[in-house]
């Protein structure tokens, strides 16, 4: 018994999943993009006729099925988004309850696709020409193997767009898969275009804090604010433009992610023009990567005005730190001065405590020497005062003065 890692099945699953069944054309094919709900743990599609309804467990993320005679079905799941879609034949009598069964699946469509599959050119030509086409905005082009796309990729009034696709030379296996690559780039397209408004709204909100960041610059530069009023306003801008940043980083990292699924599906397609007509490159330059580059600019917009801002923000900081260096420098300085002049009354202070000293050292002398007369000595207390005051005096000063240049040595 193989002791397999609890992810083996699924990523070997997934390399198998999204596979679509073979394609015979003349069929019908009813795709609808919705955007998964919030927080959904799983999701269910309604019953058909009465049966069960298809409910898909969580960490499910393909379902397939029959929903009747000549009517198939396949349900994904992907990061943001599912897909449901019908096939059929275009006689079959249970089609139009099936297109009403996909209608009625729950979330909120942001594709639905009507796709004719025909034999031949010839005849998808007349299947086109039953639709209001504007012949300008036409798309038609080859792909792989002599299949042919049409359509003007508009949403007629059903809600559907329409595309008919030819065979050609393709099998069905070939033809499946081809389709569903046009199908996945259209889906992938109209996700990373979710983008667009996004990116349009934030802006507005970048030309106003650039505006405000140069504003920001020349004030910087003058001294009619503080440097406190200074970095409040500059990380009020800070906080404005992370806000933008975070409010916008999901949806335009997807938008990127898209475009490049887009640009993915499209080399595998390879669609060759047909003169006279615009191809699905054509259409695809034409408005998608102008969008897709409006979504990058504002990406690197954020990108560089964050970088101003942290930029000012290390030029105020390093001004107010430069202001409390010399301010630290002239405390420091005016602590040197205080403390000289305390040094100096200190000095002053023991030239009189030695007098002092002085003064009662020869009182306690004149004192002793009274005491000599008990011996039988006369001394003159004024002239042994006399005597002993200079040399008293002269040895408190040598021995103050020593000991204050010891303890200053220390």
């Amino acid at each position: 018994m193989l002791n397999e890692h609890r992810l083996r099945r699924e990523i070997v699953g997934e390399m198998h999943l999204r596979r679509w069944p073979p394609i015979t054309p003349p069929m019908t094919i009813v795709q609808i993009l919705r955007l998964a709900p919030n927080g959904a743990t799983h999701e269910g599609l309604p019953p058909f006729r009465g049966s069960p309804a298809f409910v898909a467990e969580p960490g499910q993320r393909h379902m397939q099925g029959i929903l009747a005679d000549g009517l198939l079905f396949t349900w994904e799941r992907h990061s943001e988004a599912t897909t449901l879609t019908v096939f059929a034949r275009p006689d079959a009598p249970l089609l139009a309850e099936a297109r009403a069964w996909a209608e009625s699946a729950p979330g909120e469509v942001l594709r639905a696709t009507l796709i004719d599959i025909e034999a031949d050119a010839a005849a998808a030509a007349a299947k086109m020409a039953e639709f209001d086409v504007d012949p300008a905005e036409l798309v038609c082009c080859d792909f792989g193997g002599g299949a042919r796309l049409s359509s003007d990729f508009r949403i007629k009034d059903e809600g559907y767009g329409r595309l008919v696709v030819a065979a050609g030379q393709l099998g069905p296996v070939d033809l499946a898969r081809a389709v569903q690559s046009l199908q996945e780039l259209g889906n992938y397209r109209n996700m990373a275009l979710l983008g667009l408004p996004v990116a349009r709204a934030c802006w507005g909100k970048l030309d106003a804090a650039e505006e405000e960041l140069r504003l920001f610059g020349r004030r910087l530069d003058s001294d009619e604010s503080s440097d406190n009023e200074l970095l409040d306003a500059l990380c009020a801008m800070s906080l404005e433009l992370g806000t933008i940043a975070s409010d916008s980083r999901y949806r335009l990292s997807a938008t990127a992610a898209y475009a490049r699924l887009v640009d993915e599906r499209l080399a595998t397609l390879a669609p060759v023009a047909i003169p006279g007509f615009a191809s699905l490159a054509d259409f695809t330059q034409r408005r998608f990567y102008p969008a897709i580059r409006t979504c990058e600019t504002v990406v690197r917009r954020q990108q560089e005005l964050a970088e101003r801002s942290a930029q000012l923000t290390s030029l105020l900081r390093t001004r107010i730190e430069t202001r409390i260096e010399d301010q630290n420098a002239q405390l420091l300085k005016s602590l040197e001065s205080a403390t000289r002049t305390q040094l100096r009354l200190q000095h002053l202070v023991e030239g009189f405590s030695t007098v002092a000293i002085t003064y009662y050292a020869v009182s306690l002398l004149a004192y002793l020497s009274g005491g000599l007369a008990l011996f039988g000595v006369h001394v003159e207390h004024d002239i042994f005062a006399a005597l002993v005051i200079v040399p008293v005096f002269i040895m408190l000063y040598v021995y103050l003065r020593r000991e204050r240049h010891r303890l200053g040595a220390d």
